[in-house]
């Protein structure tokens, strides 16, 4: 009766990564017992989320032809495309959401098209509203732009409104740390760059304040939702970004947080089904609206047998 902090399955998103092919389920090294899926595969996973009333999903897309401008990413035919469709042609009470970037696709494996190995805003603005427009079309409720470039939300929300894709929301990577917890997700994905990193364009672990204003800037171009990630080193920014916005809070708990967790309970050190549970309580407290996790699936089950 006292409790002040409630998880709802509604409010998790899990992601799914899927890979251009047929029969294709493949686990993730890195992260235990998450896999790519080809789009005649998703069923199961998709069945399974549905019964457990989770709320949403995030779409990967594992293409399999990379080029230096990352053009499968807008591909009409590309595994994201394909797969939104089938979706919502199969289980429309899903809400689907689509990450709007271009490391999966480029040969390099940076987030934008390049110029003397440096990434330009501006000419990265013109394809990632181009695959937001691809999403859009296929069907996907909201598209999620992941690469941090300055000016996209307002790009994007332009373009998807001169094509009548009003109500296609925008969730933001508002504050997107450049951090070492996405190391088992470019495995997953096969983003890793190629050369450098991406803290040029990705924020400083070292700041705060810089996130509020990412925040306020993705805002007034136009988002809906707003989003930090990582979430569990960084729950002082998400508490104070739900303070400031008028908007909804969402957290991504990283790669790197779930295969910490998977490893740590593996070698006997922590108790695996305790640390998801308090993770999750951790993150609505300190002020998500959602929380996209891998461990959705897990998180809701506790709350269908009451243990969360």
């Amino acid at each position: 009766m006292a409790r002040e902090t409630f998880v709802q399955p509604q409010k998790l998103i899990y992601p799914i990564f899927v890979e251009e092919g047929k029969n294709i389920k493949t686990e993730i090294e890195a992260m235990p017992n998450q896999y790519r899926y080809s789009i005649d595969r998703l069923d199961e996973i998709l069945s399974k989320l549905i019964s457990l009333n989770i709320g949403g999903i995030l779409l990967f897309g594992i293409p399999k032809h990379k080029d230096e401008y990352g053009s499968s990413a807008w591909d009409e035919n590309g595994a994201v495309q394909q797969a939104v469709k089938y979706i919502k042609n199969n289980f429309p009470e899903l809400v689907v959401i689509t990450d709007v970037c271009m490391c999966e696709y480029t040969s390099h494996g940076h987030c934008g098209i390049l110029e003397h190995n440096d990434v330009h805003n501006d000419k990265t603005l013109e394809v990632l509203a181009k695959t937001a427009l691809s999403h859009a079309r296929a069907g996907a409720d909201i598209v999620a732009p992941s690469d941090m470039m300055d000016g996209r939300i307002g790009y994007i929300r332009e373009k998807l409104d001169e094509n009548g894709f009003e109500n296609t929301l925008i969730m933001a990577y508002s504050a997107k740390y450049a951090s070492a917890f996405y190391g088992p997700f470019r495995e997953a994905a096969g983003s890793a760059p190629a050369f450098g990193d991406r803290s040029s364009y990705q924020m400083d672990p070292a700041n705060g304040d810089e996130a509020l204003r990412e925040i306020r800037l993705d805002s007034k171009e136009g988002a809906d939702i707003l989003m930090v990630k990582p979430a569990l080193a960084y729950l002082d920014v998400l508490y104070r970004a739900k303070e400031i916005s008028d908007r909804p809070v969402a957290a991504y708990s990283v790669s790197g947080e779930y295969s910490m967790i998977k490893a740590a309970a593996k070698s006997g050190f922590i108790d695996e089904k305790r640390i998801i549970k308090e993770t999750a309580l951790c993150i609505f407290r300190a002020g998500a609206d959602m929380l996209i996790t891998y461990y959705a699936p897990e998180i809701a089950q506790f709350i269908k047998v009451g243990e969360l």
